[in-house]
């Protein structure tokens, strides 16, 4: 739960600096210096790796870019809570497709209820690009999840992981530049942006590989499925984002599809890197 606060927490801070940085310069600090972080914590080298692990490790890392990039821009057009809920039917597509429980029919409802509960608002309060880009970012989930089992497989520690962050960092410059210019170089800025990728990415990787080791991986992926309630209660809290009675009933519904989902696939869902 700790982990999972961190990275909600990081995501409303980041918000603070899309005025002078956009979605694409705050993704690119975020993710600068968590390849910064994790590079110096695990010295990472290509020598003796294969071409299929290193291939693993460069799609790992788009995926991550383009994840962290349409989340980001999805914060920059809806409520942190429907952004991440959203986003979320990645993991739970994940997680339905690897059970063949009946009891999946149940959970793959309660998510469609929660969705219908909100598309409503995609035409009304709810922004469209937003929505659609929360879902793009979902399917990059989807893929980081997939991809992240490959590089456990293939690299030892966090080697893998800090190749794929040096990636996405390379492929999010242009964009990156383009969208913050000059102020990139503003030291309050940049204390920000360290902060961010402290609060989303460091602090809580380090929390679920310490509750993973002490909780079974059903247990771990049902609190995992609290994302969507945490990340609304922190945009109404730090971001004054309220949210309709049919916006906290199709979170709660997703929650829940997510949980039993989660639960019955005994399958983590890790959070946005």
């Amino acid at each position: 739960m700790g982990a999972v606060a961190s990275v909600q927490v990081g995501a409303a801070i980041a918000t603070t600096l899309f005025d002078e940085l956009g979605p694409a310069g705050t993704v690119l600090l975020r993710t600068g210096f968590a390849a910064l972080v994790l590079v110096l914590l695990w010295r990472p080298s290509l020598r003796g790796r294969s071409t299929v692990a290193l291939r693993d490790a460069v799609l790992f890392g788009l995926a991550l870019a383009g994840m962290n990039l349409s989340f980001y821009a999805a914060l920059d057009r809806i409520p942190l809570g429907i952004a991440v809920t959203l986003e979320f039917t990645g993991p739970f597509l994940v997680a339905v497709a690897g059970s063949r429980r009946a009891s999946d029919l149940l959970w793959v409802a309660l998510a469609a209820g929660g969705i219908v509960l909100l598309a409503p608002g995609i035409h009304g309060s709810l922004d469209v690009t937003g929505s659609l880009l929360a879902l793009l970012a979902g399917a990059f989930w989807a893929a980081y999840i997939v991809l992240a089992a490959r590089i456990g497989r293939a690299f030892s520690g966090g080697q893998g992981l800090s190749i794929a962050m040096v990636v996405a960092t390379v492929v999010l410059l242009p964009s990156g530049i383009v969208a913050g210019g000059s102020d990139l170089g503003d030291p309050g800025l940049l204390a920000v942006g360290f902060a961010v990728a402290l609060l989303s990415s460091a602090i809580p990787y380090s929390l679920e590989l310490e509750a993973l080791r002490r909780l079974p991986k059903g247990t771990f992926g049902v609190l995992m499925s609290m994302e969507p309630a945490v990340a609304a209660l922190v945009g109404l809290i730090a971001l004054g984002q309220d949210l309709s009675a049919n916006e906290v009933v199709a979170i709660g519904l997703v929650v829940a599809a997510s949980a039993g989902a989660l639960s019955a696939a005994g399958t983590p869902a890790p959070v946005e890197a």
